[in-house]
């Protein structure tokens, strides 16, 4: 039995690719990411599948990290 979870951002292009690009190395083989237009707004869409729920709490906290260390270094900057 497996799991899949998804996390969606919403905003900006540039912030989108810049928060792509901050989880594109963390072990890329447990997750897909892509960046999605609808309608004149940019999602940032994470598709986790995983074995057990164990395994996607443990992505999931990793990439939320990662999204958050980034978004604040966007914030310091801009």
């Amino acid at each position: 039995m497996g799991s899949i979870t998804e996390i969606i951002w919403n905003g900006g292009r540039d912030e989108a690719e810049s928060l792509l690009a901050a989880i594109g190395p963390d072990d890329p083989g447990d997750f897909e990411a892509s960046i999605v237009e609808q309608e004149g707004s940019v999602s940032l869409k994470i598709v986790i599948k995983s074995g057990s729920l164990g395994s996607a709490r443990s992505t999931v906290d990793d990439i939320l990290a990662c999204l958050a260390a980034a978004e604040s270094g966007m914030r310091a900057i801009g």
